[in-house]
């Protein structure tokens, strides 16, 4: 165990409050490494904080050259844990991702050789320039934490974050990710333009040196693994997630749309909102924190109806289609 998980696990036994107290410090820590590299985007950096504490996957969409990547591999620095970038090529085959067996012929038999897919964080940049084929390798990976190849199952590290960066589908090259594929990934964000401030100040940190080059890790993977347990034990009322439920059930039969949210995206909102929570300092979740949630964790899920008209058809349109769904739906109060 290491000072940094024992300090954690030391004031968890403490108390709640001495528990929350450590929780923030640490999570401090990783925002303010990856701010020292991403600069004027909170939303962007907490919600890859989310994503990783709530173990799910995060998927950045954005057009060229507005810090995509440099998010993942900040966030992935920030990290003491093995790391792999993989760049998504047309030409790119699924066992570069998920492996290979290769005949020894000194020993006669099969050995696998795993591919970049085991890593406590795999960066796969670009996933959308990459043929559905080999897009579909990280299937079984990102759900189950394990990978199948001839037969034999390999189990994945812990933790286990995949950070996929894709351009917009209007780009040359791009091939749309599969809907199961998308419903994997527990939110999607976009990173969009720095304001006039955040890029000259870009212009002046980045003109001799790289940040990345001086970041080092300000968490372990055993620290990570106990931030991820305290995040668990946040407590949800039956009431919110009724309401939880209830938004998700709202979308499956809304004229606007022809494919709602899945099982599994309520389940992720639910844990993508104890950590919400427990970032705020609560041991408990309220109806705001899955409310505000509704849009990076549902939106990339749902599919407009075919009878929608061309404004309400785009990725833009989803926000404005949540909020008339979260409107419609009654929020719990205490009693």
């Amino acid at each position: 165990m290491t000072e940094a998980t024992s300090v954690l696990s030391a004031a968890s036994d403490a108390g709640p409050e001495a528990g929350a107290a450590a929780f923030r410090e640490a999570t401090q820590r990783i925002v303010a490494s990856i701010g020292r590299v991403i600069d004027g985007k909170p939303e962007a950096v907490r919600a890859a904080l989310i994503v990783l504490l709530a173990q799910g996957h995060l998927l950045i969409e954005d057009v060229p050259g507005v810090g995509k990547t440099m998010l993942a591999r900040a966030l992935a620095a920030s990290i003491d844990a093995d790391v792999r970038r993989v760049q998504f090529t047309p030409d790119l085959l699924p066992g570069d991702v998920t492996g290979v067996s290769v005949f020894d012929p000194v020993a006669r038999e099969f050995e696998f050789k795993p591919g970049a897919v085991f890593a406590n964080v795999v960066i796969a940049d670009e996933i959308n320039r990459s043929s559905p084929k080999t897009q579909s390798a990280l299937l079984e990976a990102m759900e189950e934490l394990q990978v199948t190849v001839d037969g034999a199952t390999h189990p994945l590290p812990d933790p286990f974050l995949v950070v996929a960066t894709q351009n917009p589908l209007e780009m040359e090259g791009t091939y749309a990710l599969p809907e199961a594929q998308r419903d994997r990934f527990m939110m999607r964000i976009s990173m969009g333009y720095p304001d006039a401030r955040a890029e000259a100040l870009m212009l002046r940190q980045r003109d001799a040196a790289n940040p990345l080059d001086e970041l080092t890790p300000v968490v372990s993977a055993s620290e990570v693994r106990s931030l991820i347990a305290w995040a668990r034990g946040v407590h949800v009322s039956p009431a919110v997630e009724d309401y939880a439920v209830a938004l998700a059930h709202a979308t499956r039969s809304h004229p606007e749309l022809r494919l709602g949210a899945s099982p599994r995206a309520t389940l992720q909102l639910v844990r993508a909102a104890k950590v919400h929570a427990a970032l705020e300092g609560r041991r408990f979740v309220l109806p705001d924190d899955i409310a505000s949630l509704l849009a990076p964790v549902l939106g990339h899920r749902l599919i407009p109806a075919r009878t929608a008209s061309r404004s309400h058809r785009g990725p833009d349109a989803m926000p404005a289609i949540l909020e008339r769904i979260a409107a419609s739906v009654p929020v719990p109060v205490a009693s």
